[in-house]
């Protein structure tokens, strides 16, 4: 072969590559284990086996993670890159009953599928350690961990997970009482609604988004701001039922407080401060009639005398008992709803409210909405009574599910009295050219008693100090963070491995029947179309009765029939992967030591969607694991890093139904498809936006590395980029010079001589090691890239390569295109893989440059490069880009989107 044929390239190295295993990592206790060299753990996050397979967008975030996993294997690196799927799930199970296939079936062929894709773009995953969710060997785990959290309770004395049975020993020893009561004193029923107020794992009824349509309840992440099923679109109610839950907010401080030890993305980690939501105040109680008393947490206790009125969440279950049997006299009938007593006027909103999602209730533009109770709430303060209303903008999940309102300094609650009637009273005094309605600023408080003249941060310390000692209220912490529901009434899912008792009791299936398999059943499908007010009936309802029904000691038992959401086998698989073979524990403890070290898993990449919940409930589960002993790494994730998306053209028909980007037609400028115009727009590459890319054309035309190139190319791995295939060609030109360079192009001779290089070579080539070698630390792959399209320009001119030169470029690029690299390697006489050779050193003498090379890009691609001072500043860096005329020919005299500079090395300037 004389050409660069990369079809019969890449293939010949795909193959070799999986026969000789080349990418396996022994572990720890394995003969060939190399326990002196240290580790690196890179993981991507969990892909789903979609039936729709791969586009070009999918393996961006796998090619940078590849490439680091490469470099680092060079570097001397013992390393874990693995590969698995989330497989479980409602997706899974759709896709089934739309086909008429069995989602065993279905996924099968879905992970084969995948699997085929991945190893076409030449991923170094260790396939050795593979597996998917739904592998009973894998799930026997899953199912293991939830028994350990059943098992458990959260000792706030020590503010870690202890066992269960620690708790009961204290209980029985009289070290503990049980809410104010002796152990001894509790029948067998007290004891577990006790020890049930106390699990990790518990059943409690909570308010849940029901769909009857699909037969499940839904995850909040799971509806639409609509109120619908994100996955097809149907009506989603709020009900009580009784669900499995997790206690998450037990480590709400700890979530908060650890996110300080691991290395990620700022923006990531507000996000998860924001979700839990931690705020500090005040918890004061309201006498409510005959009902008792009403606990509200407030922020801001130093506005309580300007408390007009209280709002409850309408399924707030103190409503009932307060609500009497006519209206009070002088009701005014805006507050009733149209209503004839106050029982019809809370029913008919609570029934009004259920058809709402949580980020419906939440939306600022909502009409103000509500009815008044026909109760009264005594102010503690002041002891004047306040009307009692129920509205949808109050949630059961924040604070205690009911709020005192405070119209003069809430623009909510402000809004609320205009509709309403209700009095506004200042608290704190608004500066004289304050002209608006409710006033959250700074100020002294006014209209409030003994607090008059106050600063806010003084009155809110003196409020609660009056509250403490009239007993009707203390200072408090709440969190946004809500309980984990982990029922789904789905077939495809972790069956959980729990037995009901014929009076209440649960039972723990034990550990040695484990895994608890899914039984086979005709049909799998949810009862579907079911009405709002319904009971949800699980798939395993239809389960065979020898299944569903067993007997223990002679007590007969019901299995458990709702099964885990798809989130369940994804918190905690990066375990896993270190010791996927070990029958004995979730994870070795050598084998914990060492991949898992003292940060976890080293390098976690995958996009910022998951920035929230996945990574929120892998963190609980693995400090439960921690505290329980099982493990022992504070934090699983010790960086992250979010890659951006590839982008690419969209096209929407009349209606604003996206049609195939593939099919669509360009003359002169417009856009048609089947024949009518459609509209083009702009979007993250997709199924949903009908705008993929398949890779298979891409491989056959232009080859695996130079789309792995390209993709990294484009720009910074953390931004989005454009997909434009015919960009393809500088890329693919680039290998085919690289390969000419070292390979006679008629004879197939190499072109290398056993010269040692020198002068202007030389030190081109101990700057390309330097500035690589930086870029590669820092993941800045496109900037590395630049530098060998340089190093590549200067040995076109050369009638031979220097040996030197030759080894240590094919060694500089091999990450990047491992194929093309591999083959050089062995024709330069090693005979041993590239992806394992010694990575290239730099002379600091030689690789000192006086100025260097900045690449100016625009969108992502090459428009100049300026040579300029080491040490440039940001802001000149900038100036001199925009002020390129290659630059200008496309801002077109308008200031640029955004700049992102990377001192010296780049400049991207995104224009729209």
């Amino acid at each position: 072969m004389s050409g660069y044929d990369h079809e019969a390239i890449e293939a010949a190295w795909q193959e070799r590559w999986a026969k000789d295993r080349t990418f396996h990592v022994p572990n720890p206790g394995d003969p060939d284990f190399d326990g002196t060299r240290p580790k690196m753990y890179v993981l991507d996050m969990f892909p789903y086996p979609s039936g729709e397979g791969l586009h070009v967008g999918h393996p961006l975030g796998y090619i940078g993670s590849d490439i680091y996993s490469r470099y680092h294997r060079m570097r001397g690196y013992n390393v874990l890159h693995p590969m698995g799927f989330d497989a479980f799930g409602l997706p899974a199970e759709q896709y089934a009953v739309e086909t008429g296939t069995h989602p065993r079936i279905t996924t099968d062929a879905n992970v084969a599928n995948i699997i085929r894709q991945l190893k076409r773009f030449g991923l170094s995953f260790d396939w050795d350690r593979a597996f998917a969710t739904t592998d009973p060997d894998y799930y026997r785990w899953t199912q293991w961990i939830f028994l350990r959290l059943f098992d458990s309770w959260f000792d706030p004395e020590v503010q870690r997970a202890r066992p269960v049975a620690d708790l009961v020993a204290d209980l029985e020893a009289g070290r503990r009482d049980a809410d104010g009561r002796a152990w001894a004193d509790l029948d067998d029923e007290e004891r577990r609604e006790f020890l049930g107020g106390r699990r990790l794992a518990y059943i409690a009824e909570v308010p849940v988004n029901w769909c009857p349509a699909l037969g499940t309840v839904l995850a909040n992440e799971e509806v639409t701001k609509d109120g619908r099923s994100d996955r097809g679109n149907h009506p989603v109610y709020r009900r009580p039922l009784r669900q499995w839950m997790l206690r998450i907010t037990a480590y709400a401080d700890r979530l908060l407080d650890d996110l300080d030890l691991v290395d990620w993305p700022e923006s990531t980690k507000m996000m998860q401060r924001n979700w839990i939501g931690r705020s500090e105040g005040a918890r004061i109680r309201f006498p409510v009639g005959d009902a008792g008393e009403i606990d509200v947490f407030t922020t801001r206790p130093d506005t309580i005398f300007g408390a007009t009125y209280m709002v409850f969440a309408p399924e707030h279950p103190m409503v009932d008992d307060l609500v009497p049997d006519r209206w009070p006299e002088g009701t005014k009938e805006t507050w009733t709803g149209g209503a004839e007593t106050p029982g019809a006027a809370v029913g008919a909103y609570r029934a009004h409210a259920a058809g709402k999602s949580e980020l419906e209730r939440q939306a600022e533009e909502r009409e103000k909405t509500g009815v008044f109770t026909g109760a009264f709430a005594v102010n503690p303060v002041n002891g004047a009574p306040i009307p009692v209303f129920i509205d949808d903008y109050v949630l059961m999940g924040y604070g205690t599910g009911a709020i005192m309102a405070v119209p003069g300094e809430d623009e909510r609650d402000w809004e609320f009295a205009e509709v309403y009637d209700l009095p506004i009273v200042r608290t704190v005094q608004p500066p004289p050219d304050f002209e608006g309605k409710a006033y959250s600023g700074d100020g002294p408080s006014i209209n409030s008693g003994f607090l008059d003249g106050l600063e806010i941060a003084a009155a809110k310390d003196r409020i609660v100090e009056w509250l403490a000692e009239h007993e009707c209220g203390e200072a408090a912490l709440s969190y946004k963070l809500r309980d984990w529901l982990f029922s789904r009434q789905r077939y495809w899912g972790e069956p959980i491995p729990i037995l009901h008792g014929p009076g209440g009791e649960l039972r723990a299936v034990p550990d040695d029947e484990l895994p608890l398999l899914l039984p086979e059943i005709d049909d799998y499908r949810p009862q579907t179309g079911l009405h709002e007010t319904s009971e949800p009936v699980p798939a395993l309802d239809r389960a065979p009765a020898e299944w569903k029904h067993v007997v223990v000691d002679g007590v007969p038992y019901r299995r458990e029939l709702n099964t885990m959401p798809q989130w369940a086998g994804s918190c905690w698989y990066y375990l896993r992967f270190a010791d996927p073979h070990n029958p004995d524990a979730l994870i070795g403890e050598e084998a914990d030591r060492y991949w898992m070290g003292e940060r976890g898993v080293d390098l976690y990449v995958g996009g910022v969607e998951h920035a929230v919940l996945h990574l929120l409930y892998a963190r609980f589960w693995h400090k439960v694991l921690y505290d329980l002993g099982h493990i022992g790494t504070p934090e699983p994730f010790g960086r992250l890093f979010n890659q951006g998306y590839i982008l690419a053209d969209a096209f929407q028909d009349e209606r604003g139904i996206y049609v195939p980007a593939a099919d669509v037609v360009e003359l002169d400028g417009e856009f048609s498809y089947r024949g009518e115009p459609v509209t083009r727009s702009y979007g993250k590459m997709g199924k949903s936006l009908k705008n993929s890319v398949s890779p298979d054309e891409v491989f056959h035309e232009y080859g695996v590395d130079t789309l792995r190139l390209y993709e990294m190319f484009m720009g910074p791995l953390d931004a989005s980029k454009p997909w434009t295939t015919r960009d393809m060609v500088g890329v693919f030109r680039f290998l085919q010079r690289f390969w000419r360079n070292l390979v006679d192009p008629e004879h197939g001779a190499l072109r290398v001589v056993d010269e040692e290089p020198s002068g202007d070579l030389l030190r081109l080539m101990h700057r390309t090691i330097k500035a690589v070698t930086a870029d590669m630390e820092v993941l800045g792959f496109n900037t590395a890239i630049a530098r060998l399209f340089e190093m590549n320009n200067a040995l076109v001119a050369l009638d031979a390569v220097p040996r030197t030169v030759a080894d240590t470029f094919v060694r500089l690029l091999a990450p990047f295109a491992p194929h093309v690299c591999e083959e050089l390697w062995e024709r330069l006489g090693h005979a041993t893989s590239v992806g394992f050779a010694e990575w290239p050193d730099y002379d600091p003498e030689l690789s000192a440059a006086e100025t260097v090379t900045m690449i100016v890009q625009v969108n992502g691609k090459v428009r100049d490069r300026i040579e300029v001072d080491p040490a440039i500043t940001e802001a000149d860096a900038e100036a001199l880009a925009l002020s390129s005329d290659r630059v200008q020919a496309y801002t077109q005299g308008s200031p640029p989107h955004r700049v992102v500079v990377r001192v010296p090395n780049l400049v991207n300037v995104v224009v729209r």
